[in-house]
């Protein structure tokens, strides 16, 4: 059954940025949008399972720090080689200053 884990602080990310958050065996990337929403995915790269939240954020788009493969962080779709499969996103809410994952 999905629960409401506390992930971090919204202050702990700036905006266009990533975090890695650790929950149990899970990895997650918790992500700050330029419009200032906060969205969540799986923490590493399915291509070569590298951890998300080494790279780069530009836009919508998280690219993986070892080749390069880009996903949109919203919607999980891959966008770029090598990716092939997309990432898994989850639901993502706001109370009181923390940032709450649905996993």
């Amino acid at each position: 059954m999905p629960e409401w884990i506390a992930a971090c602080a919204t202050d702990d990310i700036d905006t266009e940025d990533v975090i890695r958050f650790d929950h149990g065996t899970q990895t997650f990337a918790i992500y700050r949008s330029p419009e200032d929403r906060f969205y969540a995915t799986a923490g590493m790269c399915t291509h070569e399972h590298t951890c998300l939240a080494d790279g780069l954020v530009m836009g919508d788009i998280i690219e993986c720090p070892k080749h390069n493969g880009r996903f949109n962080y919203k919607t999980g779709q891959g966008k770029g080689a090598p990716i092939i499969d997309n990432l898994k996103t989850y639901p993502v809410k706001v109370e009181g200053g923390t940032v709450f994952i649905e996993a």
